[in-house]
C-alpha cells in the first residue's frame, strides 16, 4: 500500500471491534474500504480536502449502512480527489495515489484509491461512487470491474435531503469479480415502484445488437492503444455471436460537454461554500485546492447560464434513451487514452492545461450519469506497455441486470482475475 498510497485513514481498531461482534449478512467479516466521500461511523470524512480536517462521522451514510448490514468490515477510508471533482486522485491533503500496474501513472478518479487497492489485491472489492465516470474510469485504469448502477437503484441521498436539480451520482463498488459486484448490488439495492429486485443473474444467453461507437463525444482525439483495444473487444463480441454495428452517437457532443462541465463546476462552488462554513474560514487556497477554486470561479462567471444548462441536461435523458430505439447496448472506450502520468491532472497544476487533459481523458462517461443509465467498465484489454484499458458497455436506465448478464459472459470468455499488476499484495 505504501507504493500506491490508496488509503487516507486506517480504521483497524474499529474493524477489529466490528469483526469481534456478531456479524451476519452475505459478506460477514469480509474486509473492504469506504471511499472518503461518505460517512462510516467512527471514521473521519475528509473528502480529499484540507478544509475538512478533523471532521469525524458519528453515523453511517445511508449507503454505508447497507454495507455494514451486509457484514462488511471497513479497514479504512480510500483516497479520493477533493470532493471527487477530477479524474485523477492526487489530493494535496494526502498526495497522489498511484496505479499498481505502473506507479508513474494515475489510477483514475475519483474512486482512485478504491480501484488501486482492489487491483493490488489488498481487498477483493471496495466502495466507489460515480458522478461523471468515477467508478468506470478507475476500474478501466486499474484493470478491475466497475458497474455504475441506474439512478435510484442503490441508496445515495440521505432521507430528507434536498435533491439536486439533477441527480448524477450513484454509489456502488469496484471489484475483481462480476459475481461480487452482483452480490454487493443485491445487498444494497432498494427495489421499489421503478425497479423490481435484481434477482438471480446468469450469463447472457440471448444475442444482442451492439452499437460500436469508438469516437470521443467531445471531438477530441482517441489514443491509438485505446482504439486498438476497443476494436479488439468489438471483435470479441462478434465472435461470441452478438451483432456489432458501427454507430455514431447522435448528439451534440461539444454542447453536452460544456453543459456538463458547468453543472460540475456549480457543484464545486457549492462544495467550496460548505467547506468554508464547516471550517469557519473564507473560501481561499488555504482550505481548498486550486482546481476546486478554478471550477467554482468558472461557475460564478456563468451563473446566469445555469438555469438553461440544467434544463438542457434534464431533457437529455430522453435524448439518450432514443439511442437504444434500434440497439440493445452501446460499446465505447471508457477513457480517451490509457492512464496518464501522475502530475498531468494535479489539482495545483495550470488550470487550463489540467482541464485540457481531463476533457481528453473523460471522453465518454458523463452522458450515462445525466441519463441515469446503467453502464460498466469491463477489463478486457491491455496496452502494449501493460496498462489496462477497459471497455464500456452502456444501456438504458434499468438495464443493470442485462449488463451483469453480459459481464458474466465476457468474464468467462476472457477471464481477467489471473492478471496481476507490478505492485500486488498477492
Amino acid at each position: 500500500e505504501g507504493q500506491i498510497n490508496g488509503i487516507v485513514t486506517e480504521t483497524f481498531e474499529i474493524a477489529r471491534a466490528d469483526a469481534g461482534g456478531v456479524l451476519a449478512g452475505p459478506f460477514a467479516g469480509v474486509p473492504s474500504f469506504i471511499k472518503d466521500l461518505i460517512d462510516w461511523r467512527g471514521a473521519p470524512t475528509l473528502k480529499g480536502s484540507r478544509g475538512l480536517a478533523g471532521h469525524m462521522a458519528t453515523a453511517d451514510n445511508v449507503f454505508a449502512a447497507r454495507w455494514r448490514r451486509a457484514g462488511i468490515v471497513s479497514l479504512g477510508k480510500s483516497a479520493t480527489p477533493e470532493a471527487g471533482l477530477i479524474s485523477s486522485t492526487e489530493p494535496l491533503s494526502n498526495g497522489p495515489t498511484r496505479n499498481p500496474w505502473d506507479i508513474s501513472r494515475i489510477p483514475g478518479g475519483s474512486s482512485g484509491g478504491a480501484a488501486a487497492l482492489v487491483a493490488a489485491g489488498v481487498v477483493p472489492f471496495a466502495h466507489a461512487s460515480d458522478g461523471g465516470g468515477s467508478i468506470r474510469i478507475p476500474a478501466s485504469s486499474c484493470g478491475v470491474f466497475g458497474l455504475k448502477p441506474s439512478r435510484d437503484r442503490l441508496p445515495y441521498s440521505e432521507p430528507g435531503a434536498t435533491p439536486p436539480p439533477l441527480q448524477i451520482s450513484v454509489n456502488h463498488a469496484v471489484t475483481v469479480s462480476v459475481r461480487d459486484s452482483i452480490e454487493l448490488f443485491r445487498a444494497a439495492e432498494m427495489p421499489g415502484a421503478d425497479y423490481p429486485p435484481l434477482g438471480e443473474i446468469k450469463p447472457l444467453t440471448r444475442r444482442l445488437k451492439i452499437g460500436f461507437a469508438p469516437e470521443p463525444i467531445g471531438g477530441t482525439a482517441l489514443h491509438p492503444d485505446t482504439r486498438a483495444a476497443i476494436e479488439d473487444v468489438a471483435q470479441l463480441c462478434r465472435d461470441l455471436g452478438h451483432t456489432v454495428i458501427d454507430y455514431t452517437i447522435p448528439m451534440d457532443g461539444p454542447k453536452f460537454t460544456d453543459a456538463f462541465i458547468m453543472y460540475w463546476a456549480a457543484g464545486a462552488g457549492e462544495f467550496a461554500q460548505a467547506v468554508s462554513a464547516a471550517s469557519g474560514k473564507p473560501v481561499s487556497p488555504e482550505i481548498l485546492e486550486p482546481w476546486t477554486l478554478g471550477l467554482a470561479n468558472m461557475a460564478a462567471a456563468r451563473m446566469a447560464d445555469l438555469p438553461g444548462i440544467i434544463g438542457y441536461l434534464q431533457a437529455f435523458e430522453e435524448e439518450y434513451h432514443s439511442f437504444f430505439n434500434d440497439l440493445d447496448i452501446l460499446l465505447t472506450p471508457v477513457t480517451g487514452s490509457p492512464a496518464v502520468p501522475v502530475g498531468e491532472q494535479a489539482p495545483d497544476g495550470d488550470f487550463d492545461a489540467v482541464m485540457d487533459s481531463v476533457l481528453k481523458f473523460v471522453a465518454y462517461t458523463s452522458p450515462m450519469n445525466v441519463a441515469g443509465a446503467a453502464s460498466m467498465s469491463v477489463p478486457l484489454a491491455w496496452s502494449p506497455t501493460g496498462l489496462p484499458i477497459g471497455a464500456m458497455f452502456s444501456g438504458r436506465r434499468g438495464d443493470d441486470a442485462l449488463l451483469f448478464e453480459l459481464a458474466l459472459e465476457l468474464e468467462t470468455a476472457r477471464p481477467w482475475a489471473g492478471r496481476k499488476p507490478a505492485v500486488t499484495a498477492l
